[in-house]
């Protein structure tokens, strides 16, 4: 058994190299390098908490059949998950970090002896004021990130869910949770502890479904904020400095995260904590497609365009993803790059329904990191382009984020791909994007819509350049 000294050293040592790691992720070049520091640390904290339960027994028995089980199971989705399903798999992982502090704190309050926090009945102060905390934390992170893995997955519609005297009632309950700590501290009555529990689970619930498709990654990042406070909570109840560490980080972290996204798309940083926005009713103005000239091409006509041109914009999105076709389009560009042709990568912050979803496939396809632009960096760039070359991106390019005041995605800064010369933008249909709504690029003079799987278009398109 390591000794209290011993093992608040170790914790220290992983919590430094968390802090690496984030910062190693902060930059490509130094993402696996970052990756490695956060590999490094947990494995540091998980060693630590295990030798720290004692001498072998029945509980360190317990706990090392259950390290193994999660350890494989987690393993098991690693190896299996695609990269389009990342967003889910994140909402999924967040909900089961809120459950375990809810856990803990049912443990914690049930049998306080067992964490030197007093008796049941006579819990210390502190103590009950953090549980109470991480536990409200955690379910809403809990049932939240539920929601959002539904919608994600799409068991369940990315409209947003409203009803009348929806915000008075999310402000009813979050004032209760208060209120029910407070009496919870004052009483420690098990019976306001269970109430507490429930009313939580059930604000996180309420505080997602009225959020529309489109917003859904600025939710993701802020309930991995929300995951990460509920972990710190926890940490204070437990006294592991580990766990108040990394719980702050990510709290913190995807906080910044939330509040950077929020201004890349417009949005009210308190309504994302608050929750019900995106809610508003999808225009008429997008409802009638199928009344609208839609010129389409094939690889021919796409080939002889990129041809005579001396400027492409690549603009890949979530259809890329789904379609694998990161490798087709690096050997596509390769092909243009022999002939003279400047290219050039335009990345919307929120690409792929996750921060960096893009980049990350990019880079597995080996594309130069200089050739990536974010949309501040390269959207003026648009109108002197002779192309844009749009795979699979669809909300993020929408010209009715600029012109609709009742698009949900209205006031959302979007890729000015409609300022091009010449737009191909390839996709399987007109079917509309993640927000629900048509996009009104497909309409345009200057598009020329290209029908079928992504990673076959750019290759026959390869093949006739």
């Amino acid at each position: 058994m390591l000794s209290a000294n011993l093992s608040a050293i170790f914790y220290l040592i992983s919590g430094v190299l968390f802090i690496l790691a984030l910062r190693g992720l902060s930059s490509p070049e130094t993402s696996r390098q970052g990756n490695f520091f956060g590999i490094l640390g947990m494995i540091i904290a998980i060693t630590v908490t295990f030798l720290s339960i004692g001498n072998f027994s029945i509980g360190f028995v317990v706990v090392l059949i259950f390290l193994l089980i999660g350890g494989l199971i987690g393993a098991f989705i690693a190896y299996k998950i695609p990269m389009t399903a990342m967003p889910e798999l994140v909402a999924g992982f967040h909900s089961l970090v809120g459950l375990a502090a809810v856990f803990v704190a049912i443990a914690a309050f049930l049998n306080p002896e067992a964490f030197n926090l007093g008796s049941p009945g006579n819990i210390k102060l502190g103590s009950l004021i953090e549980m109470s905390i991480g536990a409200a934390v955690g379910a809403i992170t809990f049932s939240g990130s539920i929601i959002a893995f539904l919608k994600l997955q799409g068991i369940m519609s990315g409209s947003p869910i409203t009803f009348k005297g929806q915000h008075p009632l999310n402000a009813l309950i979050l004032i209760s949770i208060i209120v029910l700590t407070y009496l919870l501290c004052s009483t420690q009555s098990s019976n306001l502890f269970w109430i507490l529990l429930t009313v939580s689970f059930l604000i996180g619930f309420l505080l997602i479904i009225p959020i529309g498709g489109a917003d859904m990654p600025v939710v993701i990042s802020m309930l991995n904020s929300y995951s990460g406070w509920a972990a710190a909570g926890i940490g204070f109840t437990l006294e592991n400095t580990a766990l108040i560490i990394t719980g702050a980080l990510v709290g913190s972290s995807g906080a910044i995260l939330s509040y950077i996204m929020c201004k890349g798309m417009n949005r009210s940083f308190f309504n994302v904590i608050l929750g019900g926005f995106g809610a508003t009713e999808q225009s008429s103005s997008s409802q009638n497609k199928e009344q609208k000239p839609v010129k389409s091409g094939n690889a021919d006509d796409a080939a002889f365009l990129m041809k005579n041109a001396s400027s492409v914009i690549i603009v890949p999105g979530y259809g890329m993803a789904v379609a694998q076709a990161q490798h087709a389009l690096r050997e596509m560009v390769d092909t243009l790059k022999k002939n003279d042709i400047n290219v050039s990568y335009a990345i919307h912050p929120v690409a792929g329904r996750m921060p960096g979803h893009m980049n990350v496939l990019l880079a597995e396809a080996n594309v130069p990191y200089d050739e990536v632009f974010e949309l501040e960096e390269i959207n003026n760039d648009f109108a002197n382009a002779d192309v844009a070359f749009v795979i699979g991106a669809n909300d993020v390019t929408n010209p009715v984020a600029k012109t609709d005041p009742q698009s949900p995605i209205y006031g959302m800064p979007v890729l000015d791909v409609e300022k091009c010369k010449s737009v191909l933008f390839v996709k399987r249909s007109l079917s509309p994007g993640y927000a629900g709504i048509d996009n009104d690029l497909f309409y345009k003079e200057n598009t020329l819509m290209l029908f079928a799987d992504a990673k076959k278009m750019t290759e026959d398109i390869t093949k006739n350049l």
